[in-house]
């Protein structure tokens, strides 16, 4: 076995290399206004070991190399999602919100989870549940209502990464849900035909659903830096429901170095430089980019951190 601060340098500069946005001489074609969130990113951190069994197995990405990323987008606000590459067990998540400071965090919990964990999570800045299939399953959909029951107390959300085919099959689920519920990545949907697509806009037609306006670089979604397909899918969103359209980064793009379905590594500058495509109103954009993700995640809007 390596040593751990060995594998931690080598890990950190694999992330350096395979995020082109902290290379590439480019820079964000608008404004960023105070207080932008970032609402997916991932932590992966030497001193918290993968799963044996972990599907994916990325590069490490530290809090570190995030905030050179802030830096260079201008962002200060982030959601720290639990990757499935460690399960359970949510340690790196919550060192990543305490070193952020003004973040937040989504866990993976099943529904066998204490209360005591649970308050030890939103303690820690957690405000959401994450279910997501085929990498793992930590949590089976016959746990999602009684999970969502229980995180209900807390004023939590579930946070949904599935596949298009099943994310239909459970339209009814999660339409009946007790919380809010919110989609990553656009759901998958690279059109606006896809029945994943119409699942989501129903979600957002209840009034309870959200969706996240990320990972247009991935299911094939286009080709940089306009991807239609998945451009199209946001404009959707967007215009169906500005209100509960919430960006994203997806930072550091854990898919793109999947050896079994490998995507194209985005630059993170073109994923921001986005928004300005998907919502060319500048008012419109600052809710998608501030106002929602403090409405959704608890920011105080009167404490928004200037921009970087």
């Amino acid at each position: 076995m390596s040593h751990p601060n060995r594998r931690a340098v080598i890990g950190t500069a694999l992330a350096f290399a395979a995020t082109p946005a902290l290379a590439a001489d480019k820079r964000v074609s608008f404004k960023v206004p105070d207080g932008v969130c970032d609402s997916h990113l991932h932590v992966y951190d030497a001193r918290f070991p993968y799963m044996p069994n972990a599907v994916l197995k990325p590069p490490l990405a530290t809090v570190a190399d995030y905030k050179a990323l802030q830096k260079k987008l201008g962002i200060t606000r982030a959601v720290v999602v639990q990757p499935s590459t460690y399960g359970t067990d949510n340690s790196c998540t919550l060192d990543a919100i305490a070193q952020l400071g003004d973040a937040r965090g989504v866990c993976v919990v099943n529904a066998s989870v204490s209360d005591a964990e649970l308050k030890r999570l939103h303690a820690g800045g957690i405000r959401g549940a994450r279910i997501q299939f085929g990498l793992g399953n930590p949590v089976s959909a016959e746990e999602v209502l009684p999970l969502s029951r229980r995180i209900a107390k807390l004023g939590w959300h579930i946070q949904c990464n599935i596949p298009p085919e099943q994310l239909v099959q459970m339209e009814g689920l999660l339409l009946s849900l007790p919380v809010p519920v919110i989609i990553d990545h656009l759901g998958r949907a690279i059109d606006t035909a896809s029945p994943q697509y119409k699942t989501v806009r129903k979600l957002l037609d209840s009034g309870k659903g959200w969706v996240k306006v990320s990972g247009a670089y991935l299911y094939q979604g286009g080709v940089a830096p306009n991807y239609p397909g998945a451009s199209a899918a946001a404009r959707g969103y967007i215009t169906a429901a500005p209100e509960r359209c919430i960006w994203g980064s997806d930072w550091p793009h854990p898919d793109a170095t999947k050896a079994l379905n490998p995507v194209a590594m985005p630059d993170d500058v073109v994923l921001l430089n986005l928004t300005t495509r998907w919502a060319p109103d500048e008012k419109l954009r600052h809710k998608i980019l501030v106002e929602n993700a403090e409405a959704f995640y608890g920011f105080d809007p009167k404490k928004r951190p200037k921009a970087l």
